[in-house]
């Protein structure tokens, strides 16, 4: 059965192609895939090589973990199963910068700003007046 690996650490300039010759040199490889930015196309640092069986791919990662590819330190260990993620789309929450950041609270800090105001003396305690601040 074939085992997916993660290498990290990848130069920018990495290919697919350099990344399966580095491997192939441990095993067998059935695919090696550098992942890149969907926007600019470039290389995201960090691509998959799906070995052929589980033991060339423990000796690819005892061997390959900490060499270094394109004058870049890599790391190589087990991928992980990609975790389920929402649809894309955007909701309302995240937006603003983190909780409590909404325009909801924005607005009340400023009305409990100016309702401090309203009630003093213009001038008075260092306020200016109306456009002092």
């Amino acid at each position: 059965m074939a085992r997916r690996l993660f290498v990290g650490g990848l130069s920018f300039d990495t290919s697919a192609a350099e990344l399966r010759k580095a491997f192939e040199a441990v095993g067998p490889v059935v695919a090696a895939d550098v992942v890149m930015d969907r926007e600019t196309g470039r290389s995201r640092g960090f691509g998959f090589v799906e070995m052929a069986n589980d033991e060339d791919a423990a000796t690819a990662v005892a061997q390959l973990n900490g060499t270094t590819l394109g004058g870049r330190t890599l790391t190589v260990n087990e991928a992980s199963a990609r975790s389920e993620r929402g649809g894309g789309g955007r909701s309302g929450a995240g937006r603003g910068g983190g909780p409590g950041r909404g325009r909801g609270e924005r607005e009340q800090r400023s009305r409990s700003v100016e309702g401090g105001r309203a009630g003093r003396i213009p001038g008075a305690g260092g306020y200016g007046g109306k456009n002092s601040w």
